[in-house]
């Protein structure tokens, strides 16, 4: 049991250390991080616009992580916040028309590096092993919220 537990832990570190080496390569090019994507893609998947709360559950991460991270986007000038309440969490963030060309850059090269890392799995393969992921995200949440069970 704990082979399983230290081979699952070993993947999905190598696996995240991979990607955010990947999203760091491709984020260069705008003068910003890997974890800049996230955020990115996020926002260019609702063309209507986000809301800081929206965002922050879409991406994961607490307000002030994403209060951090679209300054930075802002002053990049790939991001902008529009409504009466402009500052602070309230507003709608939207992409300018050099952050949507950003962001399809990146959705485009990380379809890429998908297809690439998963070239090797039959449709399948790639079917029961993204059920079997969900199955463990729905297991883990609960266990994070309830607690290990003795």
């Amino acid at each position: 049991m704990v082979e399983r537990f230290e081979r699952f832990s070993a993947a999905i570190a190598e696996i995240s250390r991979c990607w955010h080496r990947l999203a760091g390569e491709e984020m260069k090019a705008y003068g910003l991080k890997g974890a800049h994507a996230t955020y990115l893609t996020a926002i260019y998947r609702s063309p209507q616009g986000i809301t800081v709360p929206e965002l922050c559950e879409l991406c994961m991460k607490d307000k002030s992580d994403a209060s951090r991270m679209l300054a930075i986007l802002e002053e990049k000038g790939l991001v902008y916040k529009e409504g009466k309440h402009k500052s602070g969490y309230g507003g709608v963030i939207r992409l300018t028309q050099e952050g949507r060309q950003a962001a399809e850059q990146v959705c485009r090269r990380a379809s890429r590096a998908v297809e690439l890392a998963g070239r090797d799995l039959t449709d399948e393969t790639r079917q029961v092993f993204y059920g079997a992921l969900d199955s463990i995200i729905r297991n883990l949440r609960v266990l994070a919220e309830e607690g290990i069970p003795e």
